[in-house]
């Protein structure tokens, strides 16, 4: 049987954490395999983002899904994604890296039809896209997979067998942003007749001066230029000049066998990484006790974002929802957590909050028992 939790948030988690308008939470409860924590933090009226956890007897599936434009790629990924990867991964005989990219190859055409279809009555459809990071874990090998700048990173001790061995983060994803240089050389790379494929824009590098993420299911107006050039979209917004696509649907997929002095995984969205450095999530993870670390993760990045803005945690909660991205867009607080057991790993779900303060992301983080 599978058993799954996603969004929406508030129908998936309940009420709030007391007086606190900002932040939800679950600090533990049973799940098929052991345990699960939920912390999640909202700031604007609707949601963009999703997220999912799943389990079976044989693999336990994570997904972090950071929507733009709009909430109807997040959630077409929600209710797609995962069962394309279990049906694939049934007829294949077990996960793989073509399973994988089946899935992810599979969800994408899916919501383009979804896009033809919604296409003469709500044209605006074809701008919104979502980064997509996946977690899989069977038979104890790690697969992770992902689209955009959301980021899957291990904590694990040093030396193998030595319980005072000091614990450190391991960057298990690519960030698809073309504010890293690497990226962005592969874009120009691909696109050489085109001087102005990445542009430096209001503070950072955009594809096209419009979109930093190179990679993600959906934004069908900057894949496919027949979209990008109907008048019918062009009333919604400004033509941009294509000869081809300028991003790409291809996931970048590392697997790993599980080995004892891995501890934990941390997903997250972007939101997450801007405020809290690989190491230093690790090391609250590390810290402190399982019981609500979920919400200790999310309260330590809102607790940096306010800093950076010279405010105060209370002062974030007193902003109602919906007028953060008005008023405060640039301090981004929002995060969502929970733990699963299985396999000897403890998995945390944790959603995290953004500089748009318009997304919601989520972390899960796996630790041994």
């Amino acid at each position: 049987m599978l058993e799954f939790c996603r969004k929406p948030l508030e129908r998936c988690f309940g009420v709030g954490d007391g007086g606190d308008g900002l932040l939800w939470h679950i600090d533990l409860k049973p799940h098929s395999f052991g345990d699960y924590s939920i912390a999640v933090v909202q700031a604007n009226s609707f949601l963009e983002d999703q997220g999912q956890v799943l389990t079976s007897p044989s693999a336990t599936y994570i997904g972090v899904y950071d929507g733009h434009g709009g909430p109807e790629a997040s959630r077409f990924i929600t209710h797609h994604l995962f069962a394309f990867l279990h049906n694939f991964a049934t007829e294949e005989g077990g996960l793989s890296e073509e399973v994988i990219k089946k899935a992810f190859s599979a969800t994408e055409e899916g919501f383009l039809h979804f896009v033809k279809r919604s296409w003469a009555a709500q044209p605006q459809i074809a701008s919104v896209g979502s980064c997509c990071l996946v977690g899989a874990i069977s038979n104890n090998v790690l697969y992770v997979a992902n689209l955009g700048d959301s980021r899957a990173v291990l904590g694990r001790r040093a030396s193998q067998g030595q319980m005072n061995s000091p614990v450190v983060a391991e960057r298990l994803s690519t960030d698809h942003n073309v504010g890293v240089e690497e990226v962005r050389r592969e874009v120009e790379a691909l696109h050489p007749d085109d001087s102005n494929i990445v542009v430096y824009t209001r503070g950072v590098w955009r594809i096209k001066g419009i979109i930093q993420v190179s990679r993600s299911i959906g934004d069908v107006y900057l894949k496919k230029p027949e979209f990008n050039r109907d008048p019918l979209f062009q009333q919604f917004g400004s033509p941009v000049p294509l000869k081809r696509a300028v991003m790409t649907a291809e996931p970048s997929i590392v697997i790993r066998k599980l080995k004892p002095n891995d501890m934990f995984l941390i997903f997250a969205s972007d939101g997450l990484w801007e405020h809290l450095s690989d190491e230093a999530a690790v090391e609250i993870v590390f810290k402190n006790p399982r019981v609500g670390i979920a919400k200790r993760l999310v309260k330590a990045a809102v607790q940096e974002a306010a800093r950076k803005r010279e405010m105060r945690y209370e002062d974030i909660k007193r902003i109602k929802r919906g007028m953060m991205q008005r008023s405060h867009c640039m301090l981004s607080p929002k995060v969502n957590c929970s733990p699963i057991l299985c396999n000897g790993f403890y998995v945390k779900v944790i959603s995290y909050y953004r500089d748009r303060c318009v997304w919601l992301e989520e972390t899960i983080l796996f630790q041994n028992t």
